[in-house]
């Protein structure tokens, strides 16, 4: 039969449109479109396989969607595959029920909680009771943490940033005072607490970070949730980017407003200064390195995380190996630095350079129809 009409052909025709391109193409992805729910499965798998709305010109379509719909509705399917929907629309939502918000939402609350709680402890006892209680908050803290990062929107299946994670987190508390300490010649003893000890100690960004982890999930259901909407409506791959660029952009406007808001309401409460600026590119930083590997993107959040915590780590070796003999130079850089603008432009120029970097690689990658192919994760 396939030779009749070929030969019924003309043979202009026949070379320009040779086989059947779309055939060609289905075979080649023959698992993506067997086991796809709707066609924006197969568009966000054909985007991740280097097929743009260019290329789908090549096979007489207007764009990659309109391609993914006529390839998904010759996919040969089993009893069990949905049909084909009739209107495009986000058919996943219906496929996949969506995850209980009940469970990620309460434990979104606890790292904040038991931060506040560990704080208020601090305050209220001395000595080795004080002692027990940091070590015992602090554990409670990253299981709780563990807990809502494992779950909903920003849960990742594969991150081992954690221990770069908590360095920036302690030298939000920690790292100023040691800074200021070492360039006077300290420090004279260990970190008691107080912000006028040997090791000043500053609280207020740690429950701040801590509480925020709810404003970051929700922020990230949001960003998600929009970008499937968007892939619902969109006809074409730029047109989708486009759309989804200015969400991803207000979701950490969002965000940053939340922490900053909670910083305040941290350093009224504890009698401190509000550092804006670090915590606030701390904060940038972590939520683009956790909505990047949520997404699936783990490399660049693990690189950068361990560039940002290397540089604090710098010159905070640098300081010291200053003191030894004909090391001196070293230190320079550092001093001129806390000199100009404070200690705390160190945790600001590492976090917030890797903050832009990380913005700039989720403004690439996540604004592609690949990187929201299937609903937000599960419990």
């Amino acid at each position: 039969m396939a030779a009749r009409d070929a030969g019924t052909r003309r043979p202009g025709a026949v070379h320009r449109l040779g086989a059947d391109p779309v055939k060609a193409l289905l075979h080649r992805h023959r698992d993506l479109c067997e086991r796809a729910v709707d066609p924006l499965e197969i568009a966000a798998g054909l985007e991740a396989h280097g097929i743009t709305d260019r290329t789908a010109n090549r096979f007489r379509h207007r764009d990659v969607f309109s391609l993914a719909e006529e390839m998904y509705a010759r996919a040969p399917r089993g009893a069990d595959t949905p049909a084909a929907p009739g209107t495009r629309g986000p058919s996943a939502d219906s496929d996949h029920p969506a995850p209980p918000r009940a469970a990620w939402a309460v434990l979104s609350l606890l790292p904040g909680l038991l931060c506040a709680a560990t704080v208020a402890g601090l305050r209220l006892t001395q000595g080795q009771l004080r002692l027990c209680t940091a070590v015992g908050g602090a554990l409670a803290v990253l299981l709780a943490l563990r807990a809502a990062l494992r779950r909903g929107p920003l849960r990742s299946t594969d991150d081992h940033t954690g221990l770069w994670v908590c360095w920036l987190a302690a030298y939000a508390a920690l790292g100023d005072g040691l800074l200021d300490a070492a360039l006077g010649g300290g420090p004279d003893g260990l970190p008691t607490g107080a912000a006028d000890g040997p090791w000043p100690v500053t609280v207020a960004p740690v429950p701040a970070l801590t509480a925020a982890c709810a404003p970051a999930i929700w922020c990230a259901h949001l960003f998600t949730t929009g970008a499937r909407r968007k892939l619902a409506t969109s006809r074409g791959l730029k047109e989708f980017a486009a759309s989804v660029r200015p969400l991803l952009f207000g979701t950490f406007v969002l965000f940053l407003g939340a922490l900053a808001a909670l910083l305040t309401l941290t350093g009224a409460v504890l009698g401190e200064e509000p550092a804006y600026p670090e915590v606030l590119t701390l904060g940038a930083l972590l939520l683009a390195a956790r909505l990047l590997a949520a997404h699936g993107f783990v490399r660049a959040p693990a690189l950068v995380l361990t560039a940002a915590a290397a540089a604090e780590a710098t010159a905070l070796a640098c300081l010291f190996a200053g003191r030894l003999p004909h090391c001196g130079p070293l230190a320079i850089p550092v001093e001129a630095l806390v000199t100009a603008w404070g200690p705390g432009s160190v945790p600001t120029a590492a976090c917030g350079a890797g903050a832009l970097v990380l913005l700039g690689h989720a403004a690439r990658r996540l604004t592609r129809a690949s990187a929201h192919a299937r609903p937000e994760p599960g419990p």
